[in-house]
């Protein structure tokens, strides 16, 4: 079965930096994408980053690029969120999401992801 744990969220100030982690357990990340989604209160889910199974490739929603850092160890089958310089913006609940045989024209949609975890809050103060 496949599971993914999120950490790593709270309460920061703009400004501040915090990363965000993603084990994932069950298989491994062989194939596909991992990424991060979030969704603040009363609005929709919106991509924020993914990195392919290469590590080479990775994707960033405008409103982060350049601020946030999306990476992967195999070793530990984890995929980390780096947010720097952060905004009271970027408050949301933070998921993880995974797919192994996902079509890469699809990347930022939610639904071509067919595991997501539970999500951690990060807040963010100004």
């Amino acid at each position: 079965q496949v599971r993914l744990v999120e950490s790593g969220g709270g309460l920061v100030q703009a400004g501040d930096s915090a990363r965000l982690s993603c084990v994932l357990s069950g298989r491994t990340f062989n194939s596909g994408a991992m990424g991060w989604f979030r969704q603040a209160p009363g609005k929709e889910r919106e991509f924020v980053a993914a990195i392919r199974r290469s590590g080479w490739y990775t994707y960033y929603a405008d409103s982060v690029k350049g601020r946030f850092i999306i990476s992967r160890d195999n070793a530990k089958s984890t995929v980390y969120l780096q947010m720097n310089s952060l905004k009271p913006e970027d408050t949301a609940l933070y998921y993880c999401v995974a797919d192994f045989q996902i079509i890469l024209s699809s990347i930022r949609t939610p639904d071509a992801y067919d595991y997501w975890g539970q999500g951690t809050q990060v807040i963010v103060s100004s």
